[in-house]
Order: C-alpha cells, then sequence, then structure tokens
C-alpha cells in the first residue's frame, strides 16, 4: 500500500475525482463536508466538499489518499488522460496504512467472515485467515465427530456451491468452510467409530468417547497446545512487524509470552514422561520468559515501585492466562463426549423402539429420524460456538493487540452526480 497524492491543474480536480472514482483503486483521506450534522451526503455533495477541500498551490490540486502498489501504473494512465498525475507520498509517521487483504483465492474468501467478525487484521501483521480457518474446521470436527452428521454438512456444502437455493446463493462462496468442517466431522467420525451414533456401521478407528474420555481429554489440550505454539509464534513475528525486536521481545504476546509457554510445555513434558532433564531444560526456558516479561512491564509503567509492582501482576497474569488458555481447549474432549452421549441416547431409543410390537419399525425410524435430527442441530450450533470461542479468546488474543482499518477505494455514483448537476 502507497501514500499518494492526485494532483492536477485547478481546473481539472472534478474530472480527476471522478476518474479516480471510476477506478476505484485509490482510498482518499476524509475531507470536511462543511454540512451541518444529520445531513445526507448525496454523491454531488460529497464530490464538491472534495473538490473543495483540495490543497491548492499555484494552479494546482491534490488530494491525498493510498493506493495499491499494482494498481499505481494503471491509476496513473487513466488520470493522465485528465491532465492529472499521481506522486508517491512517504507514510505518514505512526499511521498504518489501510488494510487489503485479497479475495481471489476461493479458500481465504471462504474463511474470511471467521476473521471478519473479529476485526480487520492489521496493516503490518500477518494475514490468519486460512490457517485460523483450518483450526476452526479441526475444532469443530473434533467435537462434531460423527461420519453421518459430517455427510450432511459436506451434502450442505454442495448445495450452497449450487446456487440452486436462490435465499442461499449469497452465501455460495462459503462452500469451501461448510466442506471442510464437514470433512473433520466425517474424519473424526471415522476415528470414534460413530455414524448416526455408535450404530456399528464403522469400527472404532482411534477410541470411542464415551470408552475413552482421558484419552481424548489428553488429545484435546494436545491440540490446544498446537495451536497455542503457532498463535504465540505468530503473535511473536506481528509484534516484530509491528514495532521492531524491541516490542517483540518483551511483549507478552511477542517473544516474552511464547518462551514462557514454551517452557513450562516442556516442564510438563518433561514431568510426564519422567525425564528430568526436559524439564530443567524447559524450566530454563520458562525462566527467560519470565525476565522479558518482568523488564518489559517494568519498563513500559515507568521503574520503580510501581513499575515493580506491575511487573510483578503482569508475570502472574500472564501465567494464569497461559494455563487457562492450555485447559479451554480440554472442551475439544468434552463436547466430543456429548455429542457421542446424544448420539447413543438416540440409537438406544432406535433398539428399544424397534421391539415395541408391530409399530416398532416405523417408530424405530421416527426415532432415529427425529433424534439425529435434533443431535445434529443442537451439536452443531454448540460446536460451531466453542471452536468460535475458542478461536477468538485463546488464538485471536495473541495474534492481535488492535485491529486495523478496512480498505474502502473511493466511488461515487457518476450517473446520479451528473444528474444531479442538470
Amino acid at each position: 500500500m502507497r501514500r499518494v497524492a492526485l494532483v492536477a491543474p485547478s481546473q481539472a480536480v472534478r474530472d480527476m475525482l471522478i476518474e479516480a472514482s471510476e477506478a476505484g483503486v485509490v482510498q482518499l483521506d476524509d475531507p470536511p463536508t462543511g454540512l451541518p450534522s444529520g445531513t445526507t451526503v448525496t454523491d454531488s455533495d460529497e464530490l464538491a466538499a472534495r473538490v473543495s477541500s483540495a490543497v491548492r498551490h499555484r494552479g494546482a490540486a491534490a488530494v491525498a489518499g493510498w493506493c495499491p502498489e499494482p494498481e499505481l501504473a494503471g491509476l496513473t494512465g487513466r488520470l493522465a488522460a485528465v491532465g492529472a498525475a499521481v506522486v508517491p507520498l512517504p507514510a505518514p509517521a505512526g499511521v498504518d496504512p489501510p488494510t487489503l487483504l485479497s479475495a481471489r483465492r476461493p479458500l481465504r474468501r471462504a474463511f474470511a467472515p471467521l476473521v471478519g467478525v473479529y476485526g480487520v487484521v492489521p496493516y503490518r501483521d500477518l494475514d490468519p485467515t486460512v490457517p485460523a480457518g483450518i483450526a476452526y474446521v479441526v475444532m469443530f470436527g473434533m467435537m462434531f465427530g460423527d461420519a453421518g452428521h459430517g455427510l450432511l454438512v459436506m451434502a450442505a456444502a454442495a448445495l450452497l456451491a449450487s446456487r440452486r437455493v436462490h435465499r442461499l446463493a449469497r452465501f455460495a462462496s462459503l462452500w469451501p468452510f461448510v466442506a471442510g468442517a464437514g470433512a473433520a466431522a466425517t474424519f473424526f467420525g471415522v476415528l470414534y467409530g460413530e455414524f448416526f451414533g455408535p450404530t456399528g456401521v464403522l469400527p472404532v478407528v482411534w477410541l470411542s468417547p464415551l470408552d475413552s474420555p482421558l484419552p481424548l481429554l489428553g488429545a484435546g489440550v494436545a491440540v490446544g497446545a498446537t495451536l497455542l505454539a503457532l498463535a504465540h509464534a505468530v503473535g511473536a513475528v506481528n509484534r516484530w512487524r509491528e514495532g521492531g525486536a524491541r516490542v517483540a521481545l518483551y511483549s507478552a504476546t511477542g517473544i516474552a509470552g511464547a518462551a514462557l509457554f514454551l517452557g513450562l510445555a516442556v516442564v510438563g513434558a518433561g514431568l510426564v514422561l519422567r525425564w528430568h532433564v526436559l524439564a530443567w531444560g524447559g524450566g530454563a526456558v520458562a525462566a527467560v520468559g519470565v525476565i522479558l516479561s518482568v523488564i518489559g512491564s517494568f519498563t513500559e509503567s515507568g521503574g520503580g515501585a510501581v513499575g515493580a509492582t506491575a511487573a510483578g501482576i503482569g508475570v502472574f497474569d500472564l501465567v494464569v492466562r497461559l494455563g487457562s488458555n492450555l485447559v479451554s481447549f480440554a472442551r475439544l474432549a468434552a463436547f466430543g463426549m456429548t455429542h457421542g452421549a446424544l448420539g447413543w441416547v438416540v440409537w438406544s431409543g432406535t433398539v428399544a423402539a424397534a421391539h415395541a410390537g408391530v409399530a416398532g419399525p416405523v417408530l424405530a425410524v421416527a426415532v432415529f429420524v427425529l433424534g439425529n435430527a435434533i443431535a445434529f442441530a443442537l451439536e452443531a450450533l454448540v460446536a460451531g460456538v466453542q471452536a468460535l470461542r475458542l478461536e477468538f479468546y485463546e488464538l485471536f488474543s495473541h495474534l492481535f493487540t488492535g485491529t486495523g482499518k478496512p480498505f474502502v477505494p473511493w466511488r461515487i455514483r457518476i450517473e446520479a452526480q451528473e444528474g444531479s448537476s442538470c
């Protein structure tokens, strides 16, 4: 993204702005409208405000804004037709450019709402959209593990992609997201041996959630530890890109926090495996993270007694948050077991209904269909919300320290403007 000035002879400012609007690749700085509060601003009002607010000097006028670098050549050629030019400017100190993320890749476009609901990715940060989407579908699948239900979700994705339902056509671009969630649920359903519940259609490949809760709990925490480690790594890179080595080194969401998390994880692994050397090594890494965090908090708070108190509280809060972040991923196992329990209840009711006399088979089909419909709707909602909660509170909190501003190209409806000027 480049900071630019659009420059033209004073008499050609209006034509220059119309060309810039038609190009749709430049975001202009907001001008004062000069209108009373509450007034509806039309296209002609906005164009007039931009013309009047242009900086003028010796017969030339200019407006400033932002333009994606790949679009500069095309914009320059277009403005040259009306006697205007594009002049690159240095970026203002302390001002982040607006963020423009590519929407051409189908996978990124499908996962974009997941990050967009949280906020705009800051300009200098890495774009986490695709990795965040993959993490979401994995967590969803682990909690919604049933091959039959997963195939239904994939069928819904196919329906979205087909655009046959007019009311759902606007959501068609989300079909890879839905398909990914269905594929993950199907995969974990195969591992769990679940196909519309414990029907026996599939063998248990890995474990049954209800029969092996502790291994499933350990797996959920392990998945969480892996995702948190990746989030810490990306957070450290983002802090470096935002503020340089110093910010990255001492930030709780930078290298200091990552070292503390990694060290504590290694300590835990060493204790479980009874590898004392590993535990001591992890303790050393965690100590480095604590020291860096204390230095950062102490310096940021201005030093002295106040800085020392803030540093102590900050380190304690950091350790507690890291622990709570990790424990939160136990819900991957908890809701996986809940889904398994509902499937077991529905299947048990189906088997019991099948032996209820002459009407048993009909009653069994009704129980099976209705029970699975309720379980599907309830668990899809719960798993979707819980995966979103883990994404936002446990992962994104390490990636972002704030949000950015979206790139919004300036456009006016030229036809409406010309009609109002006649």
